[in-house]
């Protein structure tokens, strides 16, 4: 009695064992597996001889499961006999209701203790248990080497005769995602983000560049400076000096109506009339990728576009420089004016400008605001979750936090403090 139990405990550990390192090979992410493999000692060695063959891999662990599934199966079916029919031990037939309550006893017993909570275990921890479990497994992919081999070279007859394919030759390769993702754990486990390598920062902005769209780096309507095809050379000159700007859009009658684009060093060469100055610009759409944005600007040789909204008026501009800073970081010269303030009051209390990115106070501040493609600032959120722009003072609670609107105009939120509630 007491050997049949350790052997039903046995194996349902080492069920248990193999679902979840099925399920931890599947979910690990690819680039971290690469760079254990890389280091030295045996462990990288192990891991390095069960990964280097994922069909293999699978097979070895199926093999595995199914031999202490029907071990499990014998052992487990003669103990409920003893427990609650030992009549039948003497002599006595065994029902089909019989049958039917140890079938459904053991599939009870071998999916909570050997299929689900494994397999959310193991999945939860894949890497870690996936290194630190490397050696047994190990050991098994090496027992069962022959019942996997004559497994595979059976399923590749098959699937070579009636299927007409070249056989199961999957390679364990990984994607531009699990490269995004091993970089974001990596640097969400840094609580010094100074420490960080620029390098990093700059490779993780890439990985995330092509999915970056036009609305979310470019300038706003409301914080475009633009001049009207009328102004004097005078009032041109003087609005590039008070803005510190480069390029200066022009636009006829309103701000949906841009003609095109002044450079600074345009005005060096004396002009008699603006329209010989005036520069072209690209049109495109809010939905549209910077990357795309910038292949169109390169191929036109512009450094300028204008945004335009779903019913064609403008709804912001966007330059080369706004493009190449979603890359390497906001670009600042001595002319750049810092609008946008931060921060930190006390405890989980926060001072925001409401052009701040909810992205970038997620990140920055550790925080969990909710991130949607329909805005970009808090202020955004704020609108619209509250479908309205509030007044001055109100307070607002989203999900754990608290907003107080601290400033606002007729148009937009100007600043909000924000406030985290803990749960008591």
């Amino acid at each position: 009695m007491i050997i049949s139990d350790f052997v039903i405990l046995i194996c349902l550990i080492l069920s248990a064992f193999f679902s979840g390192m099925e399920i931890a090979f599947v979910s690990a992410n690819r680039i971290y597996l690469e760079i254990e493999k890389q280091q030295s000692g045996f462990n990288a060695k192990f891991l390095n001889f069960i990964t280097k063959n994922p069909s293999r891999f699978i097979a070895t662990m199926l093999v595995g499961n199914n031999i202490s599934l029907v071990i499990y199966g014998i052992f487990m079916g003669d103990r409920i006999l003893q427990l609650f029919f030992p009549e039948t031990l003497l002599g006595g037939a065994i029902s089909i209701q019989i049958v039917f309550i140890q079938t459904v006893i053991s599939t009870i017993i071998i999916l909570l203790t050997a299929e689900f909570l494994p397999k959310v275990f193991f999945q939860q921890f894949s890497n870690a248990l996936m290194k630190l479990l490397a050696f047994p497994t190990a050991f098994f992919y090496a027992l069962f080497s022959p019942i996997t081999s004559m497994i595979i070279m059976l399923s590749d007859f098959v699937l070579i005769k009636f299927f007409k394919t070249k056989g199961d030759q999957v390679q364990l390769t990984f994607s531009k995602i699990e490269l995004g993702n091993y970089i974001e754990e990596q640097l969400e486990s840094t609580k010094d983000m100074d420490s960080v390598d620029s390098e990093i920062q700059i490779f993780q902005n890439a990985l995330d560049f092509s999915e970056v769209k036009v609305r979310e780096a470019m300038v706003p309507r409301t914080e475009i400076v633009a001049t009207e095809i009328t102004a004097s050379l005078s009032d041109i000159k003087k609005l590039f000096t008070s803005s510190g700007l480069s390029k200066i859009p022009v636009f006829e009658n309103s701000i949906d109506e841009i003609l095109g684009y002044i450079h600074a060093f345009e005005m060096f060469k004396k002009p008699t009339d603006l329209k010989k100055i005036l520069l072209p610009v690209a049109f495109v759409p809010e939905t549209m990728k910077i990357s795309e944005v910038l292949k169109l600007l390169t191929k036109q040789r512009k450094s300028i576009a204008v945004v335009l909204d779903e019913y064609g008026g403008t709804s912001g501009i966007i330059t080369v420089e706004d493009i190449i800073e979603e890359l390497f970081g906001e670009i600042e010269d001595e002319h750049d004016q810092i609008a946008l303030f931060e921060q930190q009051i006390d405890e989980g209390i926060y001072e925001f400008s409401a052009r701040m990115e909810v992205d970038y106070i997620n990140q920055n501040y550790d925080l969990s605001l909710p991130e949607k493609e329909f805005y970009e600032t808090l202020g955004g959120l704020i609108v619209y979750l509250k479908e309205e722009i509030p007044s001055k003072g109100s307070l607002i609670e989203i999900e754990n936090y608290e907003f107080e609107i601290k400033e606002v105009s007729s148009t937009k939120i100007e600043r909000v403090i924000l406030r985290v509630k803990y749960d008591s």
